[in-house]
């Protein structure tokens, strides 16, 4: 038996010191063994592409049919599966997640006959998993297994199979799911984004499904939310002088006036074109002329507009994708009559 004075001592210290972690060097082992991993498995999947363009096909199936995708796991399979589950919900594909245990205790209740099973468990002998699925297969929906053992339980059970097997775990010990579990959440997001791309979830329909948050913020955005207007704006008619524009451009600090067909209130408003700073300064290049030139020799006529109704991220697309870049933008109504001026700065401090 342990002496009194070593009781008393509390447990005993390591044999010897260890060495110090190099802490980036082990950063670079995990990320380099997980990056290893994900490349490998692509690697394997589109040299047998069978199980995956199958369980593809399923959901999609399940999908067109009205159902849904129900995603089940337990333990750091089941974290991962709701994961799965969120981004197949926010990119188009109706998801929900179903932990194994509580549907062997009545939330098997949302399963219908169109849906599709997603099942996750790496060693595909996962006891809760199995005991769920005879009661799935009474319901005769389709089961998919994403997981690393191809022989397993899970796999021989299903109707398609994921292979997502990882040589080692980045765990030291091999012990905790960390490869793995990577692995399994970058094979989620490839099935979320091919569905995604093959249903034709686009910019839109992510608007629809996202209108909080920044993402929804900058997919819903409009010109109007963010376009200068009234007093801001600097307008001049075409034979106002280019001194009257100069002094004007300095005042409204848009780097832009706009030549419209009236400055005055009412009817008018016809935006005939813009003058922006880079105009003034070209046009500078010809001091001698450049007093006596009015804003209509000086002007782009027929400028590139935006509408008020615009996405914003559509107006930066218009400003950016072109051989010159715009950097102010004028924004008209229907008929064709200045409403406000939009500038790249905006548009980019706004995302």
């Amino acid at each position: 038996m342990p002496s009194s004075s070593s009781s008393q001592s509390g447990p005993s210290s390591p044999a010897g010191p260890k060495a110090p972690l190099n802490l980036i060097q082990e950063m670079n082992r995990v990320l380099q063994m997980e990056g290893r991993a994900i490349l490998q498995c692509s690697e394997r999947i589109q040299a047998n592409p069978e199980g995956f363009t199958k369980a593809i096909s399923l959901m999609q199936s399940s999908l067109e049919k009205g159902g849904k995708i129900v995603v089940t796991g337990i333990g750091k399979s089941g974290k991962i599966g709701q994961k799965i589950a969120a981004t197949l919900a926010s990119t188009g594909s109706f998801s929900v997640f179903l932990h194994p245990t509580e549907g062997l205790h009545g939330d098997l209740g949302i399963v219908t006959p169109n849906d599709c099973i997603l099942a996750l468990s790496y060693t595909g002998n996962t006891e809760e998993l199995l005991r769920l699925l005879p009661a799935l297969k009474t319901l005769r929906v389709s089961i998919i297994g994403l997981g690393g053992k191809a022989k397993s339980q899970l796999a021989t059970s299903c109707d398609a199979w994921i292979d997502a097997a990882v040589d080692v775990e980045a765990c030291p010990h091999n012990l905790a799911p960390t490869t793995s579990t990577t692995l399994a959440l970058a094979l989620g997001d490839a099935i979320a984004v091919t569905l995604m791309q093959l249903r034709g979830f686009d910019e839109k329909s992510f608007a629809q499904n996202h209108p909080g948050g920044s993402i929804g913020k900058k997919l819903n955005l409009t010109v109007e939310q963010i376009m200068h207007q009234g007093d801001d704006v600097g307008t001049v008619t075409a034979q106002a002088s280019m001194d009257e524009v100069v002094v004007l451009s300095g005042q409204k600090k848009l780097g832009a006036v706009l030549v419209v067909e009236n400055t005055g209130a009412g009817a008018g408003k016809k935006l005939l074109g813009i003058i922006t700073d880079g105009d003034i300064r070209r046009a500078l290049q010809h001091r001698e002329k450049f007093f006596t030139m009015l804003a209509s020799q000086v002007m782009t006529a027929e400028p590139t507009t935006a509408s008020p109704e615009m996405k914003a991220l559509s107006a930066l697309e218009l400003m950016e994708n072109r051989p010159s870049q715009i950097s102010v933008l004028p924004v008209v109504d229907a008929d064709g009559n200045w409403v406000g001026v939009l500038r790249l700065h905006d548009l980019v401090k706004s995302f």
